[in-house]
């Protein structure tokens, strides 16, 4: 089975042939084939999914050819399914990396630090302008980089871990992946909810992941009240870990209200990849004395640090004003394009979620039929499935893509695609 994944016979989402039908075929004991299965699980290649049966993870921790992991779309349609920022409104490298090469003599060596000391401090400037307190930080390759590595350093396989549901699909499988159990929580677009927070932590769960803005993939953020509440609730909780993820940063145009401090063990984890550039694999992760100190100590045990290259061409980008106005410019664009098309579908009846950030989230009775629909009128967006646990189906439409012309046809071809099945039975 995981001969398949790499060669990309089974793709994601493909499902599994069921336990005893696979070992009449093979001719050995159904116990056999379900340890198998197990096994798989237990490595994130595949997810049991109830009645639909088991099927490979979206996102399987086994290197795949590119074609499998992510089929592209067909030709011919408007591709909305990615959640990739518009890469025309990302700031040019070049003029930076010049700058950065006359600059630069010898090479560094190793550093003894995984931050270069002047882009601490502004991480730390920039931080506390949002309300993070920021006294202890480092630097990851990345958003998820960072997860992974405060979830390594302080569970263990079989910890419960709280999500968002419906949330990052990357989250969802990197937590399969490390063998921890994930606990949905339920979010709305004020962030996640107080009982579903309380139900996680009644369930034992370790961790706590919690999306500051620009939530994928339904574009929640967290709201002042939220935020009261939830500190509230989480106030002394020795035994949580706390992370939350400002992925959006600058491009966010909605307030940042911080959970950071309300546990003692926490993190705030902030990529500069939506706002600058996918290539600038950077987060600025802040926190606790002895969270910090865990992460740091485990990237010098691997990496080691993060690019000082790569760590002084942010530290040009966030230094300049011109990129700044860039980035606020791009925030800009994709608030007039999410709340857009958010105004259109409530135009035409149909109800969406997109407060911040650059997805819309759409509740669908059927995200298969709802997909194929829209594929057949020429849009293609993503199926709801790997960003849910227990939530409704739905689908995300990534505004990236769009321009403001763009957005009557789009929604009229998504109210088109939920209306009911006419009396023949035919869906679309």
């Amino acid at each position: 089975m995981e001969a398949g994944v790499r060669a990309g016979a089974l793709a994601p989402g493909d499902p599994l042939p069921a336990v005893r039908t696979l070992a009449g075929h093979l001719g050995v004991s159904p116990a056999t084939v379900a340890k198998a299965y197990q096994e798989l699980r237990r490595r994130g290649v595949v997810v049991t999914a109830g009645r639909h049966g088991t099927r490979v993870r979206p996102r399987p921790p086994v290197a795949t050819r590119r074609s499998a992991l992510r089929p592209p779309p067909p030709p011919g349609t408007r591709d909305l399914s990615t959640g990739h920022p518009d890469a025309r409104l990302l700031p040019p490298l070049g003029p930076h990396l010049a700058t950065l090469a006359a600059r630069v003599g010898s090479p560094d060596g190793y550093p003894a630090s995984s931050a270069l000391p002047d882009l601490a401090a502004a991480a730390r400037e920039r931080l506390a302008a949002d309300g993070v307190p920021a006294e202890e930080i480092t630097v990851t390759g990345g958003a998820l980089d960072g997860i992974e590595r405060l979830l390594a350093a302080h569970l263990r396989p079989g910890d419960a871990v709280a999500v968002e549901d419906p949330g990052w699909a990357s989250v969802l499988d990197l937590i399969a992946a490390l063998g921890l159990r994930v606990v949905g929580v339920p979010v709305d677009d004020e962030g996640p909810t107080e009982p579903g927070v309380r139900a996680a932590l009644a369930a034992g769960v370790r961790a706590l992941i919690v999306t500051s803005r620009a939530q994928n993939p339904t574009g929640a953020a967290v709201s002042a009240g939220r935020a009261r509440a939830l500190r509230a609730l989480l106030a002394g909780r020795a035994d949580l870990l706390l992370i939350e993820d400002d992925h959006a940063a600058e491009l966010a145009r909605v307030p940042l209200h911080p959970l950071a401090g309300a546990t003692p063990a926490w993190a705030f984890v902030r990529s500069v990849s939506k706002p600058y550039g996918p290539d600038l694999r950077l987060a600025v992760l802040a926190g606790d004395e002895a969270t910090v100190a865990r992460v740091a100590g485990r990237s010098r045990l691997g990496a080691g640090w993060v690019s000082t290259v790569l760590q002084r061409l942010v530290l040009a980008l966030w230094s300049d004003p011109a990129t700044a106005d860039l980035v606020h410019r791009a925030g800009e664009s994709y608030e007039r394009r999410r709340t857009g098309l958010v105004d259109a579908l409530a135009a035409r009846g149909v109800r969406a979620h997109g407060r911040t950030g650059i997805n819309v989230w759409i509740p669908v009775p059927d995200e298969t039929l709802a997909v194929t629909a829209l594929r057949d009128a020429g849009w293609s967006v993503a199926p709801g499935a790997p960003h849910r646990i227990a939530a409704g189906p739905g689908v995300r439409v990534t505004v990236s893509a769009l321009d403001e012309a763009d957005l009557p046809a789009l929604a009229d071809a998504i109210a088109h695609a939920l209306r009911p099945p006419t009396e023949g039975g035919a869906a679309y």
